[in-house]
């Protein structure tokens, strides 16, 4: 969809300036390079599956804009203060350059492209498969877009983007009320996130060690600052990918279930996967999960035994045991 929309805007006027280094900020590892000069792009990209696609085609990618590019492509991403940081970030990077924006309805891309224009003229924009693409000259009015870490209301290190950066989320908040007072001495927290949930599994002294499982590298930045403990350990990884060097006691999460707006219960059926993989043949695995979810399938398909340990209209709370090899 969006490889369409870049071509039929390319078709309607959109020009990508001839010389100079053009600059990707958030773009899906299977985007279609087909209208762009290859040999001059560079991606940002926080995301490790994406991110690791685009080191597997050989383009350069990193974490952070930097450097002096001739032009930059937004790829709208489903939060908005995200979205915001990132144009922002765009025209630092490609600073009197062409901005690209790209996205799709359900991420905002109309009440975006209503506010670049408020302070900005737009030169072009076109719409196609659910989705619009516009395009604009960097400027420095969206400065008070420019957005990183910072510490909200709770004293929690979040950043632009982050699941559940404004509070604790209620649903981590349940799973860990719940948790027996012994969980083993390894233990992992899969999707960590900022690591809220991880900051209350280290109030327990049985754990000797911690790993932290994040694909979002702006939130396992914040993980890093909020979990002051050395029995942490902090991985950027997929975690439906990541395998501990030995079998863990205990996985604990709260998986994602969203892909952009969409629902998607493959992704925490994925997670509960991993987890049967990483475990010992007597480990445990808690998780809570919106009630709609449909997991329990999965956990018995993956574990001999499962149950519904507590619940009320909107969470519950999942144990398995005893992975099935």
């Amino acid at each position: 969809m969006t490889s369409d929309r870049l071509s039929h805007a390319v078709e309607a006027g959109l020009t990508l300036p001839a010389t100079g280094r053009i600059l990707l900020l958030g773009a899906p590892g299977d985007l279609d390079l087909r209208d762009f000069p290859e040999d001059r792009c560079d991606v940002v990209q926080g995301f490790r599956p994406d991110h690791d696609a685009w080191a597997a085609r050989g383009l350069p990618v990193s974490t952070e804009a930097g450097g002096d590019h001739g032009a930059a492509v937004v790829f709208l991403p489903r939060a908005r203060d995200r979205a915001e940081a990132r144009i922002a970030a765009a025209c630092a990077a490609a600073p009197g350059g062409l901005i690209v924006v790209d996205g799709q309805k359900t991420d905002g891309v109309e009440s975006m492209l209503r506010a670049v224009k408020a302070r900005v003229p737009v030169a072009g924009h076109v719409s196609k498969a659910h989705g619009k693409c516009f395009w604009f000259t960097a400027s420095d009015a969206f400065g008070d877009w420019a957005r990183g870490p910072a510490c909200n209301a709770h004293g929690h290190w979040t950043a632009p983007g982050v699941f559940s950066a404004d509070a604790p989320d209620p649903g981590s908040e349940r799973l860990l009320a719940a948790l027996p007072p012994k969980l083993g001495g390894t233990v992992a927290d899969l999707g960590a996130g900022w690591g809220g949930l991880a900051s209350g599994l280290l109030t327990r002294d049985g754990i000797r060690t911690l790993h932290l499982v994040e694909a979002d590298h702006a939130a396992l930045d914040c993980a890093r600052r909020n979990v002051e403990d050395a029995r942490a350990v902090f991985h950027w990884a997929d975690a439906t990918r990541w395998k501990p060097t030995s079998p863990l006691d205990t996985v604990v999460m709260n998986p994602p279930f969203h892909q952009g707006r969409r629902a998607d219960p493959a992704i925490g059926q994925a997670f509960i996967t991993a987890a049967a993989k990483a475990l010992k043949p007597t480990g445990h695995l808690w998780l809570v999960a919106n009630r709609h979810l449909p997991y329990e399938s999965v956990l018995e398909s993956r574990f001999r035994e499962t149950a519904e340990v507590s619940g009320d209209a909107r969470f519950k709370i999942l144990h398995a045991s005893r992975p099935a090899r």
